[in-house]
């Protein structure tokens, strides 16, 4: 069966997105073919997505990391898959989403960047989830007898935060791919290292679970921003530089929705046999 699919991308970040209609997701060992930047059409994440027939209700999707498992929000993906369905509802208006990691409120800003609310920031370790005893600011964990001072959320994502004097020397592959797995995140995390820039301004690079180190990552951006606001490292609005590009995470703290603002390309369309 072949099926038509638009390749976008939002700082670097690259997706595959599929209007699925109720179609049947393919197996976790397809989606990793597709996923082949040589053999396939290359992509960051698989974005399924069921949308109304009549455009009016709520957009459903499912996001699958390039090695075929799902994961629960992508900001940077809801980021595309708002400006490619805006097209079919009402002009101004916010497109309401909703995923495994629950629901986001996306709208196009007038110089065709797009923001996104990605609900608010979860501390609470047994809901991230993240094994501690109790709530703190930081954790201590340990990698192969080494301590890391670690900051710990979830934006329907868990993510564990870093703060490095120079994320360039950050040992990403290594570390970042310890971290995903380690035992005290049980569903794994995304691992960002974070550089403050400037009391409005943070460098990051992110090792994703599943993919590993990508050119930007939405969630990571806002995880290392709120991080950063809540320790007083910076200030919202934060300005985040990553390889891939820029993207913007406003905060007000406290139970405040985190909003994550970007650029996005549609890069091409085709057609693929799932």
């Amino acid at each position: 069966m072949f099926q038509a699919f638009t390749k976008m991308q939002a700082a670097g970040n690259d997706f595959m997105i599929v209007l699925g209609r109720s179609l049947p997701v393919p197996p976790r060992r397809r989606i990793r073919a597709l996923a082949d930047r040589r053999r396939g059409v290359g992509f960051d994440q698989l974005l399924w997505v069921d949308e109304p027939e009549n455009g009016v209700d709520t957009v459903e999707y499912r996001v699958f990391n390039a090695d075929g498992g799902e994961a629960g929000q992508c900001g940077n993906g809801v980021l595309c898959i708002a400006a490619l369905v805006a097209d079919r509802r009402p002009r101004g208006g916010e497109i309401s989403l909703k995923s495994r990691g629950g629901e986001v409120r996306a709208r196009l800003a007038g110089d065709d960047s797009v923001s996104c609310s990605l609900g608010r920031p979860e501390w609470n370790p047994r809901r991230v989830p993240f094994e501690a005893r109790e709530a703190d600011s930081s954790y201590e964990i340990a990698v192969d007898g080494e301590k890391w001072e670690v900051e710990v959320l979830s934006l329907g994502n868990p993510h564990a935060v870093i703060p490095v004097p120079d994320a360039a020397a950050a040992p990403v592959a290594d570390l970042g791919s310890r971290l995903s797995v380690h035992e005290r995140f049980p569903r794994g995390c995304n691992v960002g290292f974070a550089e403050t820039l400037g009391d409005q301004a943070v460098k990051l690079r992110v090792f994703e679970r599943g993919v590993g180190e990508t050119p930007a990552c939405g969630t990571g951006a806002c995880a290392a921003a709120v991080a950063g606001i809540r320790s007083g490292r910076v200030g919202s609005p934060v300005e985040v530089h990553m390889p891939g590009g820029r993207l913007r995470v406003d905060w007000a703290g406290g139970g405040e929705p985190v909003w994550l603002t970007g650029r996005i390309d549609c890069v091409f369309e085709g057609r693929v046999e799932l």
